[in-house]
């Protein structure tokens, strides 16, 4: 969907009301993006909100963690009428803890809440990302993914399960430690500095496929996504795509 001159509305769901208050009051006196925010401490509001004949949202921000109920039962709550309004939860979990659970859970996106108004900050340009679907390689592509890797701001994994260090032919503590391109041919990770990071580090997420290198020096094709969490982290989700040809 990409976003016309029309103010962007925003429902923005979590338990503390005076963050609440904070988000609305700066993402609608951010001069880069004109919206209006409506906020809700209750995901059965929010759910009557979405689903009222007068309302169209068009993203929703939600919190993880709330009393009786998480991010990710909302999001399965809201997908049933809403299959693709952009949802981004804003929390305080630390990513890796929930990485893998956002990811397979169809979340649009992932930021982790700090200190300052820089997250703020943040939080709208992840939203315009969303909403424009400016931020991917092919938003038209279906992007499967089964493994999930972090890489941190020294361009190393800090952490992977272990269907993503199988997929290269690693065990997991193999993999950590790792620089990024060891898992990738050279003109892959040139193609993934030029066109993958740019996008990422501006505040989007790109999907896509890519090329992977196992540790016998072997290639495969895999369906990828590539977001930026915090402290300059990736959360990268991959699969391996299946080449055979189905008339066979």
């Amino acid at each position: 969907m990409t976003r016309t001159a029309s103010p962007l509305s925003i429902l923005h769901v979590d338990d503390d009301a005076a963050l609440g208050d904070l988000v609305k009051t700066y993402l609608e006196r951010d001069d880069s993006v004109d919206c209006t925010v409506t906020t809700t401490t209750s995901t059965d509001d929010a759910l009557a909100r979405l689903r009222a004949d007068e309302t169209d949202f068009d993203c929703v921000v939600s919190d993880y963690r709330m009393p009786g109920t998480d991010g990710i039962a909302f999001l399965h709550a809201v997908r049933e009428t809403h299959p693709s309004l952009p949802f981004l939860l804003f929390s305080g979990e630390e990513t890796g803890d929930v990485a893998a659970e956002i990811v397979h859970a169809g979340v649009t996106d992932y930021l982790r809440k700090g200190y300052g108004t820089d997250q703020y900050t943040m939080l709208v340009r992840r939203i315009e990302h969303a909403v424009d679907a400016d931020g991917q390689f092919d938003p038209h592509a279906e992007t499967a993914v089964d493994a999930i890797g972090i890489v941190g701001s020294d361009e190393r994994f800090d952490r992977v399960d272990t269907g993503y260090a199988a997929l290269y032919d690693y065990d997991p503590d193999e993999v950590e430690g790792k620089h990024w391109t060891d898992l990738h041919p050279e003109d892959e990770v040139e193609h993934i500095r030029t066109h993958v990071l740019p996008v990422v580090q501006q505040g989007g997420k790109w999907t896509g496929q890519s090329t992977g290198l196992r540790a016998d020096g072997s290639t495969f094709t895999e369906s990828k996504m590539v977001t930026a969490l915090d402290d300059d982290r990736l959360l990268i989700s991959v699969s391996e795509v299946s080449t055979a040809d189905p008339d066979e």
